[in-house]
């Protein structure tokens, strides 16, 4: 249970992130995939990360400080932002830096829209967090949007996308912020991952 979020700083430099002395689990995915709409309701706050109807808005690292006791990290996203080549790159680049330097991240979120099949882009940005052993974990966003049987069968869809790369899948969680699926088990997740 999430008492208390606020936040804390946003940045374009890895080195000015807050002092990596707690917990730091990171929120990630293609633009438009839901990502502020999930931190808000995972805290229960409105309007703690700002969503916005254009994709591709969050271009910092933003950090806020959950409980006193953890840090949640709103990053850019990935893919199809209307943004130019250059600017794309230096996202690639903070977002990289970020995932392969912080010492204190303890698992990276992949946000993945449920509605849609497996593209390409998340398999391959999937794929290279395995290859740099980074710990993550899938939330399927926007599981309102789809019935029961459309949803078993898209997240199906992805494991076996997955399977054909990895022998271990990771851990897979479904989510939406507008009926709150899978706020518990996303919390539950973090605080156990907090114990080990």
């Amino acid at each position: 249970m999430i008492k208390q979020a606020r936040f804390l700083i946003s940045n374009t430099d890895v080195k000015k992130c807050p002092a990596p002395d707690r917990p730091e689990y990171a929120f990630i995915g293609r633009s438009n995939v839901g990502k502020s709409s999930l931190i808000n309701m995972l805290v229960g706050q409105n309007g703690l990360a700002k969503v916005s109807v254009r994709p591709g808005k969050t271009q910092l690292i933003n950090h806020f400080i959950i409980d006193e006791s953890w840090y949640l990290v709103d990053l850019p996203g990935y893919g199809y932002a209307k943004i130019s080549i250059s600017v794309k790159e230096k996202f690639q680049k903070l977002i990289s830096n970020y995932i392969l330097n912080r010492e204190n991240l303890y698992c990276l979120f992949v946000l993945i829209d449920v509605r849609h099949a497996p593209q390409q882009i998340d398999v391959e940005f999937i794929t290279w967090l395995g290859e740099n052993q980074v710990p993550f974990a899938i939330i399927f966003t926007k599981a309102d949007k789809l019935g029961k049987v459309s949803l078993a069968k898209n997240v199906g869809a992805y494991t076996q996308e997955l399977k054909k790369l990895w022998e271990e899948l990771p851990s897979i969680l479904v989510s939406s912020s507008l009926d709150g699926t899978g706020r518990d088990e996303i919390i539950s997740f973090i605080e156990n991952v907090n114990k080990s």
